[in-house]
């Protein structure tokens, strides 16, 4: 019968995923949602009291999936579009229920992520190592989490030693497309300290991204990442953060006439560097509770360009942020928490082609409420103030709501907000002779946003399905104009756009090491350039999108298989071509993934995994190829 079904398993299409809104922690075994305490606001809060739409993906399930980078997670996601230019390690846009790349706001370790010039993350970057979960929030987040946070929050927080151990591993794997990647990592700590150390070097040789020539666009990244924490006393704790990443992409060039991607020697070099350090502070038996924090970026990008020569920019970003929190559970049955916040920000940024290093400020204050009414209800509400230095200043709030109904194993969840994304350094200030020339007038974009959600728990949580329903709309929306004289300009539209959906998420724990998990997500996300003017459909934003999982565990535990199939629909993309349409359709396509690990003892365990098993061909952007059946396999020792 065990083996019956770990064939079945394998044959549902379906990845044992990260975990869903609201669902689990784990999807092999089941977690009560007390366990999961999520940061949904300035503080943290157990994820049935949330009222938002969040989605927590586990570490353990990324090591289990053999996941190698977040963006392929993150497929996995009601409300997410991952669109991957060509080869690993190409530039990888995520959006966010039918939203720009831009309007999502990724945060490792409490540090910014998103880069300066474009104002976006390129997942291509980041790889899937030493993850301790991977918090996601969608819909309008800014009064909590500032700029770019308009249609959600990426909030990575990697692994950190516990005390009183000491823990080690290796892993090492090799696989098709001359890939190779090892990684070690050691963390543990003392009775008043921990400490977390990792590093990780993968290299591919790829696969051709153009039909032209026989050129193989490969990908090299080395992440180092470290953090501390020490307890100076038994009120006051300080902790640190510390990553960087070093990578080297090939790249493609594509042709004037059909946007189809050519072989060209051009390649792209990244050097990111992350830090912070932190204090914590309680008081009053822990009702008041104080956090400062101050945090550095910096981002080195050299491009090199077989057509248009060498160029490069620098960006750097500063944040310093300060907290207060009072918490108060003298009444009965009710609990009220007020906590208000400082942030300092000094963004710069330096490009190549001018001697001018460009630099803005902003300052906010915030403020939040969070109130616990009878075990059952939970309210959480926010306001913020932007001064910006080089744009006009932004005011933000957002209010969200949970109600566990009594007896009924059914929880009814709502967020409405405001949101904005600031413009970016290169659409204020950016220049490219004779083509492209910044506006420093723009002003900054703005949004209205809610949802509305039920999760239903059915047979005493074998099946839980959550529903959600949101709708958001964005105003003064930056867009690039061309002129009759061949130059391009970015503009603040007068038209608005508008994205509405519905996401659907069900994990299914029956069987006896069997777990089965689904995703569905209808988006309708649409542009208007001119107030009543014709409406577009929004590119590389599928109207349907899903995903099915299955994962079975056997043998003691120590053996484990898994598969998945994500589902993405048809969808628009731009060109800029003289001989293709401006707007083409690229057609929907499903990719299924299988693998598995088994553990030889308690030491070592060996683990493999095949993707695009059925080498679909499709297309992800136009013009550029996607991998076609990919494997790897390694192995890894922790001790």
């Amino acid at each position: 019968m065990k083996k019956h079904l770990a064939g079945a398993s394998l044959l549902v299409i379906a990845l044992c995923p990260p975990v869903y809104a609201q669902e689990r922690a784990a999807a092999d075994a089941p977690t009560d949602l007390d366990e999961i305490v999520i940061t949904d606001g300035l503080t943290s809060v157990d994820l049935k009291k949330s009222g938002r739409a969040v989605t927590v993906i586990t570490g353990e399930q990324i090591e289990k999936n053999q996941v190698r980078y977040v963006a392929d997670a993150l497929r996995l996601v009601p409300g997410f579009a991952v669109s991957r230019t060509g080869s690993f390690g190409g530039l990888t846009q995520v959006r966010v229920r039918g939203a720009e790349g831009n309007h999502v706001l990724v945060m490792i370790d409490g540090v910014e992520a998103n880069n300066n010039d474009q104002g976006e993350f390129d997942f291509g970057s980041l790889i899937a190592d030493d993850i301790e979960r991977i918090e996601i929030l969608r819909g309008a987040q800014s009064t909590f989490w500032g700029a770019n946070a308009m249609s959600g929050v990426i909030n990575i927080i990697t692994k950190r030693g516990e005390r009183g151990t000491a823990t080690s591993s290796a892993r090492t794997e090799v696989g098709s497309d001359g890939t190779v990647m090892g990684a070690l990592s050691t963390r543990g700590g003392g009775e008043n300290y921990d400490y977390s150390l990792s590093g990780m070097l993968r290299r591919t040789g790829g696969f051709n991204i153009s039909d032209i020539g026989g050129e193989k666009d490969g990908d090299r990244n080395g992440t180092l990442n470290g953090r501390f924490s020490v307890d100076l006393s038994p009120e006051t704790t300080i902790d640190g953060t510390l990553r960087y990443v070093n990578r080297r992409s090939d790249l493609d060039q594509q042709d004037n006439d059909t946007a189809m991607a050519y072989d060209v020697g051009d390649y792209t070099k990244n050097r990111e560097l992350l830090g912070s350090i932190g204090l914590s502070n309680s008081a009053l038996d822990g009702a008041l509770t104080q956090k400062a924090r101050f945090s550095a970026y910096d981002l080195h990008r050299f491009d090199h360009s077989e057509a248009f020569g060498d160029s490069w920019n620098d960006g750097n970003r500063y944040n310093a942020t300060y907290q207060a929190s009072y918490r108060h559970d003298a009444l009965e049955n009710q609990v009220h928490q007020l906590t208000a916040g400082y942030e300092w920000q000094r963004e710069t940024f330096s490009p190549s082609h001018l001697t001018q290093t460009f630099s803005r400020n902003t300052h906010s204050l915030i403020g939040e409420y969070r109130g616990e009414f009878f075990e059952q209800f939970c309210l959480n509400g926010g306001i913020r103030q932007d001064w910006n230095g080089a744009f006009a200043d932004a005011a933000t709030w957002t209010v969200s709501a949970a109600w566990q109904v009594p007896q009924a194993d059914t929880r009814l969840h709502a967020s409405l907000g405001t949101a904005v994304t600031n413009p970016t350094f290169y659409e204020q200030f950016g220049y490219f002779p004779g083509t492209f020339k910044g506006n420093p007038n723009l002003k900054p974009e703005e949004s209205l946003g809610w949802d509305i959600g039920v999760e239903k728990s059915f047979f005493d949580g074998g099946l839980i399905v959550d529903v959600t329903y949101f709708r958001q709309n964005l105003e003064n929306e930056i867009a690039t104009v061309f002129n009759p004289d061949f130059t391009s300009t970015p503009v603040n539209r007068d038209g608005e756009s508008r994205r509405q959906g519905v996401e659907v998420s069900a994990t299914v724990d029956f069987f006896n090491g069997l777990t089965l998990t689904g995703a569905y997500t209808y988006t309708q996300a649409t542009e208007q350039a001119e107030a009543g003017g014709p409406r577009l459909e929004e590119v590389r934003r599928p109207r349907h999108m899903g995903s099915l999982n299955a994962a079975y565990v056997f043998h003691d535990e120590r053996a484990r298989v898994f598969a998945e199939a994500v589902f993405n629909g048809r969808m628009k993309d731009v060109v800029f071509a003289t001989l293709v349409p401006p707007r083409v359709t690229l057609g929907g396509y499903t990719v299924v993934n299988v693998g598995g690990s088994f553990k030889v003892n308690d030491t070592v365990e060996v683990f493999g995994r095949i993707d695009n098993l059925f080498d679909r061909d499709y297309q992800e952007v136009y013009g550029f190829n996607t991998p076609g059946l990919t494997a790897f396999a390694g192995l890894k020792a922790t001790f």
